[in-house]
């Protein structure tokens, strides 16, 4: 393979306020949307599985979108991102993925609720599998699901990132950033 014909990822590290994150795209999309405080490897690692030829390539402006509607997102001026992505999976996984893109801005769900909708109402693990495969997180809305009695389950972006999503999208006062227990 020449050089000329190697796939870039482009990145950039999206910050605002206590929350930072990488952001990837392919020419397709955004592909990636990163753990708050995450190194860059963990960014790395997910290129080399999912892209194994691709070549890395710190570029903001080739995200500039990407950028300025989850600045806007997080201003409490946006509800849904408005732009291309390059998600793949199994069958099952970009099943359950679209599932997560009906739930509304400031809405939850639980994860019986995804299984129910996916029409395997016995694969609530299976469900929450995908749902922890999700590699945009926020654009992806996996944060609105939550366990069948209300309680805040896991979250690759951890609790307290799903709890200030929630508070953000439900209109309450942000709770502070805490580190996890």
């Amino acid at each position: 393979m020449s050089k000329s014909t190697v796939p870039t990822i482009s990145y950039t590290l999206f910050e605002n306020g206590p929350w930072r994150f990488y952001l990837a795209a392919t020419q397709s999309g955004l592909c990636y949307a990163g753990t708050p405080d995450a190194p860059l490897s963990e960014l790395e690692r997910y290129v080399h599985k999912r892209f194994p030829s691709a070549c890395l390539h710190e570029d903001a402006a080739a995200l500039a979108e990407s950028l300025n509607q989850l600045e806007e997102y997080f201003a409490g001026t946006r509800q849904t991102l408005e732009i291309a992505f390059d998600l793949s999976g199994t069958p099952f996984q970009e099943e359950v993925w679209r599932t997560l893109e009906t739930i509304r801005y400031g809405d939850t769900c639980s994860y019986s609720d995804i299984a129910d909708a996916v029409g395997r109402p016995t694969a609530v693990r299976a469900v929450a599998s995908a749902i922890g495969a999700n590699p945009l997180l926020i654009a992806v809305p996996c944060h609105r699901v939550i366990g069948k009695k209300g309680a805040l389950t896991g979250y690759r972006g951890g609790l307290d990132f799903k709890r200030f999503l929630l508070a953000l999208e439900s209109g309450a006062p942000s709770p502070a950033r805490t580190l996890d227990a």
